[in-house]
């Protein structure tokens, strides 16, 4: 079925497949930075407010940079900023519609509490009231799934760190350089590579009809959770992630009275950069649970440094997940349930 061009293209109606095979193109996404002037103020945190997708990209950037940043980065999927924002806090306001209520209660309130504010968002109330009352903004390109335009999110969330004198311009530069190997790798799971020599498709084929439960490392934990992400939304199935060393201390023990035929399929989403007593849990603790889960599939994410693997890693959660939405005979692009919601919420 996935090596039929027609029924590919019946299934994926909106080209979801397309949107993921240029994904490499955003590297090269140039973020322009308006009302960018500020006070030279010391920022001593930085808060990043947004949801899903529109929050990926700071955890991505918090995986990457962990080892450099020396300003501490919270990520807030909530309604609420922590107490401690002040002043000196950098509040990154991101949500791809510009009108997602959480972000703008928590800009709301980072107004109140007189912080530094940019926001990141491709049109809506955020860029409204960023034009209005002079905040720094960066615009996203229009007409994506926020989940498709992790990338562009997160040129857009470095472009303000550099702004801010967080990060150098260098960092971009490191993002940019990849557009060129991500395009070769990622032509490889392109819709007309058959699927003996598509790794997308036999990912997919493999965890079709089961749950799927995706872990990670420090490393590629925001990988793992992009996979549910993409998951979710494009192969509109359940999906559970987990990151080690945590998984050790508790979800471990769980899957110790399920026996193995049980419908799960169980994904490693593996780095050689991770630290190596993380790299042996994964194989002591798949090895541990042998007769208890289904054996894991391990992904080792391609590329020569963090940046490469977390940018694979993530495009490669696309093109599975909308291979799944084929097998499963969905259109992956439309999650009418997700704005259903947000229209009785108001």
């Amino acid at each position: 079925m996935l090596d039929d061009i027609n029924v590919l293209k019946q299934r994926d109606p909106s080209g979801a497949l397309t949107i993921a095979s240029k994904q490499y193109e955003q590297a090269n996404y140039s973020s322009d930075i308006v009302n960018g002037g500020y006070d030279e103020r010391m920022i001593t945190s930085i808060v990043v407010a947004g949801m899903g997708g529109s929050a990926l990209a700071a955890l991505l950037v918090k995986s990457w940079l962990k080892l450099e940043l020396a300003v501490p980065i919270e990520v807030v999927r909530t309604y609420d900023l922590p107490a401690y924002v002040s002043q000196s806090t950098l509040v990154i306001a991101s949500s791809y519609s510009g009108n997602t209520e959480e972000t703008l209660s928590c800009l709301k309130q980072a107004e109140s509490k007189g912080a530094q504010i940019a926001i990141i968002a491709s049109g809506g109330k955020l860029i409204e009231q960023a034009k209005a009352n002079g905040i720094t903004y960066t615009a996203l390109p229009v007409d994506f799934q926020p989940r498709m335009a992790v990338i562009y999110n997160l040129r857009a969330l470095v472009s303000l760190l550099v702004n801010f004198n967080i990060v150098s311009s260098t960092k971009l530069d490191q993002i940019a350089s990849k557009s060129d190997w991500l395009q070769s790798e990622t032509a490889k799971w392109a819709s007309d590579v058959p699927t003996a020599d598509n790794y997308a498709k036999q990912l997919a084929l493999q965890a079709v009809g089961k749950t799927a439960v995706f872990y990670g490392g420090t490393l590629t934990a925001p990988v793992a959770y992009k996979w549910k992400i993409s998951w979710n939304e494009n192969a509109k199935n359940v999906a559970f992630w987990n990151e080690l060393p945590e998984f050790n201390h508790n979800e471990f023990a769980g899957w110790t009275s399920h026996p193995v035929e049980k419908p799960f399929a169980v994904f490693d989403i593996v780095s050689n950069l991770e630290h190596p007593q993380i790299l042996k849990r994964f194989e002591i603790s798949d090895r541990l649970l042998s007769g208890q889960r289904p054996k894991s599939t391990v992904i080792n994410l391609a590329g020569q440094s963090a940046i490469e693997q977390l940018l694979w890693g993530s495009i490669l959660a696309d093109f599975v997940s909308i291979y799944v939405a084929v097998l499963n005979g969905i259109d992956p692009t439309p999650v009418e349930l997700i704005e259903k919601l947000k229209i009785e919420l108001v």
